[in-house]
């Protein structure tokens, strides 16, 4: 039980400072609301009445999931380089299954011109 208390204790703290920071934050802040502030705001799309009907373009979705393949990518991969030579092949073969999955985004990323900036 003694290992996990300094767990406990940075759960504890980030709980704390978390309440803390919103709380500041609610007392602080400016409360100067209009119509524009309550108005849905999607990545870049300027809000108005007639387009809240409107599509949003799948450019927007694209780099929000290209982000999280990265994203992905290096949480599982950089503790695999750190331990690879004890995990050995069993590591090896995970990964590789890894990769192989994470291509298959990849190519949908491709194939639906998420890769090109224009």
């Amino acid at each position: 039980m003694n290992a996990y208390v300094p767990i406990l204790v940075l759960a504890a703290i980030a709980a704390v400072f978390a309440v803390v920071s919103v709380g500041i934050a609610m007392f602080v802040g400016p409360r100067r609301y209009n119509r524009a502030k309550l108005e849905p705001y999607e990545c870049g799309i300027e809000p108005s009445i007639s387009r809240t009907q409107q599509r949003i373009p799948i450019k927007f979705y694209l780099t929000a999931m290209l982000f999280i393949i990265f994203d992905i990518e290096i949480v599982f991969l950089y503790p695999w380089a750190v331990a690879a030579d004890q995990l050995a092949w069993f590591g090896l073969l995970a990964v590789g299954l890894f990769i192989v999955n994470v291509s298959v985004a990849y190519a949908y990323e491709w194939r639906r011109g998420g890769l090109s900036w224009e």
